[in-house]
């Protein structure tokens, strides 16, 4: 499998680049400097590093302030206080006026482990996706992330990256070409198509994986902006193989599950079946143990294949 590499870790690692090509990128934390990976930048550039304490909604207002003096400011924190504590300030400081703010949320999901229901934010995608002018990211693997990072820096305008805590597995090169908006296809089969987002993309190549012994080809894509989502790609698969899993770690209320049944309803429907955590909190365990207990693993997501197929038109 190789080694396992965090996207916060690489999130760090590329502020680094980014602070020393760009003398606009400035960033921010709320204390958590350590555990977000933004330690390596503020000791790189100290005059462009701002820890504003266990202040998350002044973190906010502060990055909109930067970004109109025309800096590219990178707001960092845990995804359960960027998008929950600190929602109103994102909607109205930075979304609504579209300041170009990029706001990093590492910690997100069930992987939090140990840490529990209270730090496991499951409902991030779902908020941040439902602001006007707001662009989602969730980067696969180390590599996307890096590549998502510059790409988001890039962009002009609101965005927000959703980062993990734990390593996860390598699945795209360093020299993959990138882009905000496109889903890529790892796979292709004709039986069903898996739209896969983050840590669950590892996770759907292993079903497909699992799947192909029993003759069952499907196509794997990962799906790493969710807005704005990729109908296109999306309509094209679910065209070609007439039955669609999503997998997400993330609530199906509001997350990919529900942006790709909207994306089809009105131009191609077809069954779908949304593997994600199903209307619940988390709770504390290893990571690894709330992703088989939640159903967020790759037997899983083959037996939702199955049943995706079932559900096909005759």
């Amino acid at each position: 499998m190789g080694k396992l590499v965090a996207t916060r870790d690489a999130y760090g690692e590329v502020l680094v680049e980014l602070g020393r090509e760009n003398e606009d990128i400035v960033v921010l934390d709320a204390d958590l400097s350590k555990s977000t990976k933004t330690a390596g930048f503020a000791k790189a550039f100290p005059d462009r590093f701002f820890n504003m304490g266990i202040a998350e909604q002044n973190l906010m207002g502060t990055a909109a302030g930067l970004s109109l003096g025309g800096k590219i400011p990178f707001a960092s924190t845990f995804a359960i206080f960027a998008a929950g504590r600190a929602f109103e300030q994102i909607r109205n400081t930075i979304a609504y006026p579209k300041l170009n703010v990029k706001i990093a949320a590492s910690h997100a999901g069930l992987t939090v482990g140990e840490d529990g229901a209270s730090h496991q934010s499951v409902e991030d995608i779902a908020l941040m996706r439902s602001l006007p002018n707001m662009t989602v990211l969730v980067p696969t693997d180390a590599a996307e992330t890096k590549q998502a990072v510059r790409a988001a820096a890039a962009l002009r305008g609101p965005v927000y990256i959703r980062l993990g805590r734990p390593g996860v597995p390598a699945v795209f090169s360093d020299d993959y070409a990138y882009q905000i908006g496109k889903a890529v296809v790892l796979r292709e089969g004709s039986d069903a198509a898996i739209l896969a987002t983050g840590i669950m993309v590892s996770a759907a190549l292993a079903a497909a994986d699992l799947l192909a012994p029993a003759g069952i080809a499907v196509s794997v894509a990962a799906v790493h902006t969710i807005k704005p989502l990729d109908t296109a790609a999306i309509v094209d698969l679910a065209r070609r193989t007439g039955a669609l899993v999503t997998a997400e770690e993330h609530s199906i209320i509001g997350g990919l599950g529900s942006a790709v049944a909207e994306a089809v309803t009105g131009e191609y429907p077809v069954p779908l079946v949304r593997v994600g955590i199903k209307d619940t909190f988390g709770e504390s365990g290893l990571p690894e143990e709330l992703l088989a207990a939640y159903g967020l693993d790759a037997p899983a997501i083959a037996t939702a294949v199955r049943q995706a197929i079932k559900l096909k038109r005759k």
